[in-house]
C-alpha cells in the first residue's frame, strides 16, 4: 500500500452560500530554489540516472552529476552574454536532454525559460502564435533541436540582435555543443542571487479564445507545488518516481508536475518520444516494451489509445505493470470506461486494483490546487486543498465556480496588467472557470468533484441546463471505444447533439476495413454508425432526461486545429472554439431536417 497524507479539510461556510476549504496541515518549510535539488543528487548520487531520451535503437542517458555539470556550463554561457532576468530564453523545440539542460541552466542564472508548444511551429500555417508570444517576449536567444524544422517559423520573426541556439545544424546559428565547453566561473555568485520570487518560466496557455496569454512562473511557486504534492504522497521519499513520459515540456503537467518531481526526488524520466496520436502511439507502445514505469501520468485521451494495446497484448502489459505503483490521469476528466477497463487490467496482470488517483488545477497554479490522496473507485474526483491552499466555492449559475490562492498561484501575466487584474476576485483568489461539488455532501474528506467548466453549460430551448462536462464524459463512454472526443451541442435547440471525432483505428476495426481506408469511408461504414447510435441509445435510456440524452451525433473527418485553438497539444479541446470554427457543422447538425451523415439515435 502506498503512503498518502490522511484525508482532512476544514470547511468554512459563509453567508451567501460561499464556502472556504483547506488543509489543517500547515505547508512545511523548504528550499524555494529549482536549482537546488539539482545540487543535492548530483551531490549524493552523481551516477543515478536522471533523463534518457531515444537514440537509435536504443537510449541516450544523463545521469544527475552530467545533468549538474552540463547546465552548469550552459548557465555560464548564458551569463557571458549578458542575459538576465530581463532577458528570456525562448525554446521552440520538444522535450529532450538538451532542452532539460538548457531549462535548468536558466533556473541556475535566473534567466526566465519560456518553452513554446512546437506545434505553434511545426502545425501551424501563419505562425500568428509564435510571432505573437516573440513580441510579448522580445527573448535575445531561441533554442531550436534542428533548425530544418522550425525554418519557417524562425523565417517570420525578426531575428536582428537575437541568437539562435540549435542543437543540429542550422545555417547562422551558435551549437549547442559549444555551450557545454565554458567554465562555470561566475555562476555560484549568479546562482545565489536566485530566490523564491525569482521568475523560473513563462508559460504560454492556449486560452479559450485569441493568442496565448504568458503565465509568469517563479521558483517558488514551482518549489513549493512539489512540497505540497510530497506531504500527500510522502511515499515518493521511499520510492522515487521513474517515468516513461510523453507530456510536453511547455505544459504545466509535463514540464512542472511530472519533470520537477522526477527532479525533487531523485527519480527517473524516460522521455517517451510518441504521443497519444495515430502513427505515434506505436512509439509508446514500443519504448513501454523497453521501460516499465513505476507512476503512469497521462491525459485521458492517452489512457485511451494505450490501453487496447494493453487489452490484447498480454506481454506487453505484463511490462507495463512490473513495478506500477500508480495510475495517475489529469487536464480533463475520465470516462468510467476507460478506468474500469484499467482496473480489469491491474487485476488480471497484478492481482490487485493498481492505485488510481488524480488532482485538479492549472498552469496559473504551477499546477496542483487539490490532489487525491486516499483510495477512490471511481473517476471524477479530484480530491482535496493541498497544504497551503485555500479553495472557495462561489456560487455562480446553479454550480459552485471554484477560485484558488495560495503559495502556488502565479502573480499574473506576463506584460499584461489587464488580464491579470481580471483573473483574481476581490480578495484575491485566482478564477478558475471551472465547478465542483462534494463527492459526499455529508462527508469533505471523500473529496471534491470536477463538476465542469462554467463558462461551457448553456440551456436548452426549455430552459433546462445541461452540463457540458458531465455529459461529454457519460457521451464517450457509451460510445466506447469509437469515439475519441467530443463537444456537447444544443445551445438554445430542442435536444442536446455532438460533434464526435473518431477513433478512426477502432472504427475501421469493428467496420472489418483495411488500416488505409479514407477517413471518410470509415465514418460512412454501417457498422461503425450502427455501435455508435446503439451505445449511445443505451445511454439515453439510462438518461432519459432532456438535458442528458443525445438525440444526433455527426462524426468529424478533420482532427481538430490547432490553429483555431481546437485543441492543445496534450490533447484538451476548446469547445467553445470548436463550435465557433465548425459552425457550418452545427448547421447541419441540428438543422430541422439533418443530411443523411448525421446519426439518429432515437
Amino acid at each position: 500500500m502506498l503512503a498518502f497524507l490522511e484525508p482532512r479539510v476544514e470547511v468554512e461556510r459563509r453567508s451567501g452560500g460561499s464556502l472556504l476549504l483547506y488543509s489543517p496541515v500547515p505547508l512545511a518549510p523548504h528550499n524555494g530554489v529549482l536549482g537546488a535539488a539539482l545540487s543535492r543528487w548530483a551531490a549524493e548520487a552523481p551516477d543515478r540516472l536522471f533523463l534518457a531520451e531515444r537514440e537509435g535503437a536504443g537510449w541516450r542517458r544523463l545521469t544527475y552529476g552530467e545533468a549538474a555539470a552540463a547546465s552548469a556550463a550552459v548557465a555560464q554561457a548564458l551569463i557571458d552574454r549578458g542575459l538576465d532576468a530581463s532577458s528570456p530564453v525562448m525554446a521552440l523545440s520538444g522535450n529532450g536532454i538538451d532542452f532539460a539542460i538548457l531549462m535548468l541552466a536558466c533556473h541556475r542564472a535566473g534567466i526566465p525559460f519560456v518553452p513554446v508548444s512546437p506545434a505553434y511551429s511545426l502545425m501551424s500555417r501563419d505562425h500568428a502564435k509564435v510571432v505573437h508570444i516573440f513580441g510579448l517576449l522580445r527573448p535575445k536567444a531561441i533554442y531550436v533541436s534542428d533548425g530544418k524544422p522550425f525554418a519557417a517559423a524562425l523565417a517570420a520573426l525578426d531575428l536582428a540582435g537575437v541568437e539562435i541556439i540549435a542543437r543540429g545544424e542550422h545555417p547562422g546559428a551558435t551549437r549547442f555543443a559549444d555551450l557545454l565547453a565554458v567554465k562555470p566561473d561566475s555562476l555560484p555568485a549568479v546562482e545565489a542571487k536566485v530566490g523564491p520570487g525569482t521568475v523560473a518560466k513563462i508559460l504560454f496557455t492556449s486560452g479559450s479564445t485569441g493568442l496565448p496569454k504568458g503565465v509568469i512562473n517563479t521558483h517558488g511557486m514551482l518549489t513549493a507545488n512539489q512540497q505540497q504534492a510530497f506531504q500527500c504522497w510522502p511515499f515518493l521519499a521511499e520510492h522515487p518516481p521513474v517515468l516513461l513520459d510523453w507530456l510536453p515540456w511547455n505544459h504545466t503537467f509535463g514540464g512542472n508536475f511530472n519533470f520537477n518531481m522526477v527532479l525533487r526526488h531523485g527519480g527517473e524520466l524516460w522521455i517517451d518520444d510518441g504521443r497519444p496520436a495515430p502513427g505515434l502511439i506505436e512509439r509508446s507502445v514500443e519504448n513501454l516494451r523497453m521501460v516499465s514505469p513505476g507512476i503512469v501520468f497521462n491525459v485521458p485521451a492517452g489512457f485511451g489509445a494505450l490501453v487496447p494495446f494493453l487489452e490484447r497484448d498480454g506481454e506487453l502489459a505484463e511490462r507495463f505493470f512490473a513495478r506500477l505503483r500508480m495510475i495517475f490521469y489529469a487536464a480533463a476528466a475520465l470516462p468510467q470506461d476507460l478506468w474500469t477497463r484499467l482496473e480489469a487490467l491491474s487485476l488480471r496482470h497484478l492481482g490487485r486494483k493498481v492505485a488510481m488517483t488524480s488532482a485538479w488545477g492549472s498552469t496559473e497554479t504551477s499546477p496542483l490546487a487539490t490532489i487525491v490522496h486516499f483510495p477512490l473507485d471511481r473517476a471524477g474526483v479530484i480530491g482535496l486543498p493541498i497544504p497551503g491552499v485555500t479553495l472557495k466555492l462561489t456560487p455562480s449559475g446553479g454550480k459552485l465556480e471554484l477560485r484558488v490562492k495560495g503559495p502556488n498561484v502565479t502573480p499574473g501575466y506576463f506584460g499584461r496588467p489587464d488580464l491579470t487584474a481580471a483573473a483574481f476576485d476581490e480578495e484575491g483568489f485566482y478564477r478558475m472557470g471551472d465547478a465542483g461539488r462534494f463527492a459526499d455532501p455529508e462527508d469533505p474528506t471523500k473529496g471534491v468533484v470536477f463538476d465542469g467548466r462554467t463558462a461551457e453549460d448553456f440551456k436548452l430551448s426549455t430552459g433546462t441546463w445541461v452540463s457540458v462536462g458531465q455529459l461529454r464524459v457519460a457521451a464517450l463512454a457509451a460510445g466506447s471505444p469509437l469515439l475519441q472526443d467530443a463537444v456537447i451541442c444544443g445551445h438554445d435547440a430542442a435536444a442536446v447533439a455532438l460533434l464526435a471525432w473518431p477513433n478512426l483505428a477502432a472504427c475501421r476495426a469493428v467496420a472489418g476495413l483495411p488500416a488505409d481506408a479514407p477517413a471518410e469511408a470509415v465514418l460512412a461504414a454501417a457498422p461503425v454508425r450502427e455501435h455508435i447510435r446503439a451505445g449511445l441509445a443505451r445511454h439515453n435510456a439510462a438518461n432519459p432526461g432532456s438535458s442528458t440524452a443525445i438525440a444526433r451525433v455527426l462524426l468529424m473527418a478533420e482532427p481538430p486545429s490547432i490553429d483555431g485553438n481546437e485543441i492543445t497539444d496534450k490533447g484538451y479541446v476548446n469547445q467553445r472554439a470548436t463550435l465557433e470554427r465548425r459552425a457550418a457543422l452545427l448547421v447541419r447538425l441540428l438543422a430541422p431536417a439533418p443530411d443523411p451523415e448525421v446519426i439518429l439515435v432515437g
